[in-house]
């Protein structure tokens, strides 16, 4: 099962910054920042490039990506096909997910350049021939169990996050610590709405799949070869820009 991950920059524009604390930092690049501050790290830098800041996106993406495909390894183990355990994919170890075109060299690029990129970890197989009865709803779980991890994550990250802030997180202003769980909440929420996007091969073109049948079904199918042509067609036609980050917001400021 394809699993492609985003790594196209999203960034918080503050509505009001004398309540605003925390400004948005990229999802899969760029720097931390909070009103009226720059971070300790901003001289460590060159040609504009804030390695520490990459560093530290880049560390929150595989360990977001490798959660999300252990979760696609557990819950295929669970309902009964043993390939990912065979293949050591039922681990949180990021050696065992990360692609490295997909997980390394892509999210880099795109860290350091601002470049249009789509990244991926590195797929699960499932065995269909394994998954009893009615293996398409089984498929369905399995696809849905990565974006469910990362909402588990970003939940996780914002209750950790009041609790530093001592307050409502987008309203304190944040030291680093405070700035690294605001982003690893904003990345995963990301993760989790864009692997939704019903087009195959993300994970919501999976649980689209297992929600129809006939003509619908057969259409997918044959969308699966094009998802990342598709995919990076939606991006420039500024879909992501209108649709998903709008709804990655709006989950941020539930959360936070």
């Amino acid at each position: 099962m394809l699993n492609q991950e985003p790594c196209q920059q999203i960034s918080r524009k503050t509505a009001d910054p004398r309540e605003r604390a925390v400004r948005g930092a990229a999802a899969c690049g760029g720097s931390f920042a909070r009103v009226g501050s720059i971070p300790w790290y901003a001289d460590i830098s060159l040609l504009g490039i804030d390695f520490v800041g990459i560093f530290i996106q880049f560390t929150l993406l595989v360990v977001s990506l490798s959660v999300h495909e252990a979760a696609h390894a557990w819950s295929a183990d669970k309902l009964g096909d043993p390939t990912a355990r065979t293949l050591g994919r039922v681990t949180l170890n990021p050696a065992a997910h990360v692609d490295p075109i997909g997980t390394i060299l892509f999210p880099l690029l795109a860290m350091a350049s601002n470049l249009p990129l789509i990244g991926w970890a590195k797929p699960v197989p499932v065995g269909i021939q394994h998954l009893r009865g009615n293996w398409r709803q089984k498929f369905m779980f399995i696809a849905a169990a990565g974006p469910a991890s990362n909402v588990l994550m970003a939940l996780a990250g914002a209750a950790v996050l009041w609790i530093v802030s001592g307050g409502p997180p987008l309203q304190v202003a944040q030291g680093l610590l405070g700035q690294i769980l605001f982003s690893f909440v904003q990345l995963n929420l990301l993760l989790a709405v864009f692997n939704m996007v019903p087009v195959p091969p993300l994970d919501g073109g999976n649980v689209l799949a297992g929600l129809v049948s006939g003509p619908i079904a057969e259409a997918l199918d044959r969308m699966r070869p094009y998802g990342i042509l598709i995919l990076y067609a939606l991006m420039f036609l500024g879909v992501f820009s209108r649709v998903i980050y709008p709804v990655v917001l709006a989950l941020e400021d539930l959360l936070l």
